[in-house]
């Protein structure tokens, strides 16, 4: 596989929480593709579904699903990880080999993942600003891929309302959240319509690769 191209200079802003590594267009045109082709098999069997906040029951605007051993969801009761769909009741299938490789290369020192959440933005979708940290550990980064549509992503820092930075995900970027970064607020502002040809219907997905537990 060829060596990653350097950063996009007008991508990164000047100032942004250490850990935070950018590579973008990790993934060309074919393996975008074929990963695609993987999702909607994945998608056959654990369909996306719509998740609500605790307590409010107020709708997520992006729509869900997992592959891994656990997956990520919310409901009225809370965030967390189960084994199970939490529609169809049944497990979550296996995470493409394509992405446990790239796990290994940008994290070679972590225990592998065992969650893929999967993240489908229609084109009006936006996810505020959020830590992931319902993980039982934060050794290992968060690893994010980009398919679809380009999207404006923000990133503060490790409290709420202190500054941020933003920059634009193409289709085929990667973004690792590891160190300082790994607990860092972040949120994505907007999607940018027509910006990708890659999805029949437009929109982006988002897939972030998460360890939930510490290793034994």
């Amino acid at each position: 596989m060829p060596a990653p191209t350097p950063p996009r200079p007008e991508s990164l802003p000047a100032t942004l929480p250490e850990g935070l590594r950018l590579i973008p267009g990790r993934f060309d045109r074919a393996a975008q593709e074929a990963l695609v082709a993987d999702l909607r098999g994945i998608l056959a069997k654990a369909p996306l579904f719509r998740p609500v906040m605790p307590r409010t029951a107020k709708p997520f605007s992006v729509r869900m699903s997992n592959c891994g051993a656990l997956g990520w969801v919310s409901n009225v009761n809370g965030y967390r990880y189960q084994a199970t769909h939490p529609v169809t009741g049944t497990p979550w299938p296996g995470i493409p080999p394509v992405l446990l490789d790239l796990w290994r290369e940008v994290a070679p020192d972590a225990p592998e993942p065992e969650a893929c959440l999967i993240n489908y933005y229609e084109t009006t979708a936006k996810m505020g600003m959020h830590q992931d940290r319902d993980e039982e550990t934060f050794d290992a980064p968060v690893v994010s891929v980009s398919l679809g549509d380009t999207a404006t992503f923000r990133v503060g820092g490790t409290t709420r309302g202190g500054k941020t930075s933003s920059f634009r995900l193409a289709s085929g970027d990667v973004v690792v959240l590891g160190g300082e970064a790994r607990l860092a607020y972040h949120g994505i502002d907007r999607i940018l319509p027509g910006s990708s040809t890659l999805l029949k219907n437009g929109g982006r997905i988002n897939l972030t690769l998460r360890r939930v537990t510490r290793a034994t």
